[in-house]
């Protein structure tokens, strides 16, 4: 009888954390044993009162009095000091147990001081710069009492049809996980209790980015090797990082969607990768599992509790529903207990449960706030993210000299320049590209005209701006706004049009089957050609696009995504060759939406197409290559680099030893610049179909003109393992061939062999 107490006890001490033992923290326990099974529940609440750029359709009602109720654990959409001091003291004075509020706020990229969109930060291959981003953001968001981020965004997509590449990094799993590091480690630092640091929330916990059609909130379905090898790194990466919380996708995995999946949100993210942190639903994603056909709000609000779900955004199907189920035995209060314990605890590790009101400093947000040295980093960031698709007869740079006809529907434009998801900044602080290039070239002569609108579909740019106008259709025609385009372009010496996306043409709920740049612009860049004069396109958009007419034509291609506040002074710096652009890919763009899926990482086939030439029973196309149009890691320079004496240094790698793969790069050219040298590797043989290349390593290196580096790779066993078909983590003895270069479709270099011992 003792051992079997001795047991229940063990599985009891077990159970208090739902999955692990783990040190209990006493002033959350002592809570626990005060609070009421309403006020626990009430932890699992998080609303918003409305206000500001909505994230979703519906706004909480009787806000107040739900706080005061003790019937809240959080509320996003509210900043400044002294409103959340207001919303603080709600709780902490007028709620029985005065326990504070969780602050959140989609912070994605940057907060006043808005950087490039995220897929645009990705591009720059430069983890310390993104982690400086993040820290930034921090800094200005805890300012204006906001002490939690639902960021980052962390989904692989390999299809550019689904708006949310935008927030993410691309298609590269090794890459992803990466800046899924950086940016918690730049968010919440090494002391979440500091005032100018915040709990990060990485998101969106699973496989958001693989929508069937590239629609957004569509189903998703994919093997379990695929999703262990190309798709859940970057979300281990966040945990393994320490992320504070994580955000549940609103697809479904294996037909059970993610917010009421227990196997993804206990089995694989608490018991396999051992997070302690709390889970939080996307906005109404648990009222969403009835539409999914999971049941009715109480059936769907307790399966989400069962599976793991500690936060419920908006829906409060916890608030009105689990007391009930509790009652019947459907869930029982120690699993409700049990998530209320990880709210507190995140509550503490913010410091608000012994200091509320930490996140009220009413100085802080005019001292850290959009401060010079904050648009320096904005600014600097841009450059570094802008890519050189194309360069046709070295257009680019353009000399401030020249007589420069500034044409385009976003070359005077401020609304468009912050990009998708910035609710918290300010478009009207930006810097229009007209601006940035009288800022940088005051002595140039620059004459501007608009050329087209973004659009011309009246219905299109109706649902484009259903946030405010981002898309504006002039009372003049199109037939005039080109012809006076077209009249400056021929009193100039040079041509540059700032073409492409409206900020909200990506982004969330925004899939487009065409990714084209709209015809409206396309008529413009043909007739800007059909002048003869010299032509550089300026590329705005929030997703890879189908350029394959722009490729073909003799222009000039610099791909900036949505900049950020300091657009204009980033694109001039570039255009006029103050800065050499050194951003890279991170997401191959395809010929046409018919290629998509196209990413470098794709699997081997049995009947692989030698050649870009047409074979039949090959797996080709008919109409084009299979390669994209431009692939991952792709970008060019105002300089050349040259790669030689590419080798390893051995010719076997042992378990515990590692091998180094070096090559020497030069710069060839006349000016510096930066280069981002990628080492690809293909397991050429194993228990599951290897991918074609597989990004293992990268290092961007700075060069003198006539410089030289060698730059070295350690490689380790640990860098070739991969999930079998039992899910474990292994490496395969056999040969390995390398890739070293400046692209992913560099050419193989070399081989080795890991062998057992």
């Amino acid at each position: 009888m003792k051992n079997f107490n001795l047991s229940v006890a063990f599985l009891l001490f077990l159970g208090l954390s739902g999955l692990q033992a783990q040190e209990r923290i006493p002033q959350v326990e002592a809570l626990l044993e005060k609070m009421t099974l309403e006020e626990k529940i009430g932890q699992l609440n998080l609303l918003t009162p409305g206000g500001g750029i909505a994230t979703g359709s519906v706004v909480s009602e009787d806000v107040e009095a739900k706080i005061k109720a003790g019937n809240v654990g959080g509320i996003f959409g509210v900043s400044s000091p002294e409103r959340v001091r207001q919303a603080q003291e709600l709780a902490v004075k007028n709620s029985r147990l005065g326990i504070p509020l969780l602050i959140g706020s989609d912070v994605i990229h940057g907060y006043k001081t808005t950087f490039p969109i995220p897929l645009g930060l990705s591009s720059s291959w430069d983890m310390e710069l993104i982690k400086e981003t993040a820290k930034v953001a921090a800094k200005e968001a805890t300012a204006d009492g906001i002490n939690w981020n639902f960021s980052p965004m962390v989904d692989i997509s390999r299809d550019p049809r689904w708006g949310r590449v935008a927030e993410g990094a691309g298609e590269d799993a090794y890459l992803g996980s990466q800046v899924a590091r950086a940016m918690v480690q730049g968010y919440q630092q090494d002391d979440l209790t500091k005032p100018h640091t915040m709990m990060a929330t990485v998101k969106h916990l699973a496989l958001y980015g693989a929508p069937e059609g590239g629609r957004d909130y569509n189903r998703v379905d994919m093997s379990r090797t695929k999703m262990f090898n190309e798709y859940l790194p970057p979300y281990k990466a966040a945990v393994d990082a320490g992320v504070g919380s994580v955000m549940t996708s609103f697809n479904d995995i294996d037909g059970v969607p993610a917010t009421g999946n227990k196997w993804l949100l206990t089995d694989l993210l608490r018991e396999r990768w051992g997070f302690d942190g709390f889970v939080v639903s996307d906005y109404t994603s648990v009222n969403e599992m009835i539409a999914h056909g999971m049941g009715d709000l109480q059936d769907v609000s307790a399966m989400a509790l069962k599976a793991g779900l500690d936060m419920d955004m908006v829906g409060e199907g916890f608030l009105t529903t689990l007391k009930k189920s509790v009652e019947e035995g459907r869930v029982s209060e120690e699993e409700i207990t049990t998530a209320a314990r990880r709210i507190l605890e995140a509550k503490h590790k913010l410091g608000l449960l012994d200091d509320p009101y930490k996140y009220s400093d009413t100085g802080r947000p005019e001292k850290d706030i959009l401060t010079k040295e904050n648009r320096e980093l904005a600014r600097h960031a841009a450059t570094q993210s802008f890519v050189l698709l194309k360069d046709h007869n070295q257009v680019l740079p353009v000399s401030k000299k020249a007589k420069i006809a500034l044409i385009g529907p976003l070359a005077n434009d401020q609304s468009n320049m912050l990009g998708t998801w910035a609710p918290t900044g300010d478009f009207k602080l930006s810097v229009p590209v007209l601006e940035g290039f009288k800022n940088i070239a005051p002595n140039s002569r620059i004459t501007y005209a608009k050329g087209a609108n973004i659009t011309n579909d009246t219905a299109f740019a109706k649902k484009v701006n259903v946030f405010g106008p981002k898309v504006e259709i002039s009372d003049r025609s199109p037939d005039e706004l080109l012809q006076e385009a077209l009249k400056v372009a021929r009193a100039s010496d040079v041509v540059v049009a700032v073409v492409g996306e409206a900020s909200e043409m990506s982004g969330e709920a925004a899939s487009r089957t065409n990714i084209q740049i709209p015809e409206s612009q396309k008529r413009l860049i043909r007739e800007l050609v059909k002048t003869g004069k010299p032509v550089a396109l300026v590329l705005m958009s929030g997703r890879p696009l189908d350029i394959s007419e722009e490729m073909d034509m003799p222009v000039s291609i610099l791909q900036t995504w949505h900049p950020g506040v300091e657009a204009g002074n980033a694109i001039a710096d570039v255009v006029f060759g103050d800065v050499n652009p050194s951003g890279k890919l991170t997401m191959s763009w395809p010929r046409n939406v018919g290629q998509i899926p196209v990413y470098y990482g794709e699997r081997t086939t049995g009947r692989p197409a030698p050649t870009e030439e047409f074979q039949k029973f090959k797996t080709n196309y008919l109409d084009v290559p299979n390669s994209p149009l431009l692939p991952f890691g792709h970008g060019l320079s105002y300089t050349n680099f040259q790669y030689s004496e590419i080798k390893a240094n051995s010719e076997t790698l042992r378990r515990g030893d590692s091998l180094v793969i070096s090559t020497k790069v030069t710069n060839t050219g006349k000016i510096a610049g930066q280069e981002v040298v990628q080492l690809y590797i293909h397991d050429k043989v194993r228990s599951l179909t290897p991918p074609k290349k597989q990004l293992i390593a990268f290092e961007k290196i700075n060069l003198k003109p006539g410089e030289s580096k060698t730059v070295e790779f350690p490689v380790t066993v640990e860098d070739l393992k991969f999930y079998n078909s039992q899910l474990e983590y292994v490496a395969e003895p056999g040969e390995f061939e390398f890739f070293v270069g400046g692209t992913s479709d560099c050419e193989m270099q070399g081989s080795f062999t890991l062998v057992e011992e």
